[in-house]
């Protein structure tokens, strides 16, 4: 008698497996769709868009050119609000001067767009046009302020042109002064008129 009432009550409850195990299912199902939580949104640092031959061009109040910026690629990433620069290129364009060329393998660029790092065979070089006498830094790395016309770097620095070698730790280079200031170990080597 005893397993016919066990047997009874098992009858009674088997209706509701297939409704228990439909409650099983949808829970992990919602276990499977749910948003990432805001630690792994923050860890994860994915490209949301890539632009190929990037050209950009600032204007100053007046409307007229102030500067350009070139790359061969870029990646934007959400997370922090930075652009990546392949092969970046910026010029900074004056009235009356000669553009300055600023050139590079690697760049990042700060979400403002205040700051603008260049990595890697970092070139400046401005040529003047009267005398096509061409001044010539290099460095690996380099910090340009666009908006404020100033690059600068810590690292070691060699400058050249036609007569002179120059070679130096840190750079600050005013392109809205037009002045050059060369940091700390500065040796200079100077060829003579012949």
């Amino acid at each position: 008698m005893n397993t016919q009432r066990i047997t009874s009550k098992l009858r009674s409850w088997l209706p509701l497996l297939p409704l228990l195990g439909l409650l099983l299912a949808s829970y992990w199902l919602s276990l499977q769709v749910q948003p990432l939580s805001s630690l792994a949104k923050e860890a994860r640092h994915d490209v949301d868009f890539t632009i190929v031959k990037l050209s950009s061009t600032a204007l100053d109040q007046q409307g007229l050119p102030r500067s350009t910026l070139s790359a061969e690629k870029m990646w934007h990433f959400s997370d922090d609000d930075t652009t990546h620069l392949q092969m970046p290129n910026f010029v900074s364009v004056k009235v009356n001067q000669p553009p300055v060329n600023m050139t590079a393998k690697l760049g990042t660029l700060s979400s403002n767009s205040e700051d603008l790092f260049m990595r890697d065979d970092v070139v400046i070089s401005r040529t003047d046009p009267a005398t096509l006498n061409e001044m010539r830094f290099e460095t690996d790395y380099l910090h340009i302020a666009p908006n404020r016309d100033v690059a600068d770097t810590d690292r070691p620095v060699l400058m050249y042109d036609k007569k002179n070698v120059v070679s130096a730790v840190g750079l600050l280079f005013d392109n809205q002064a037009r002045t050059v200031k060369l940091l700390s170990q500065v040796r200079a080597k100077h060829e003579a008129n012949k």
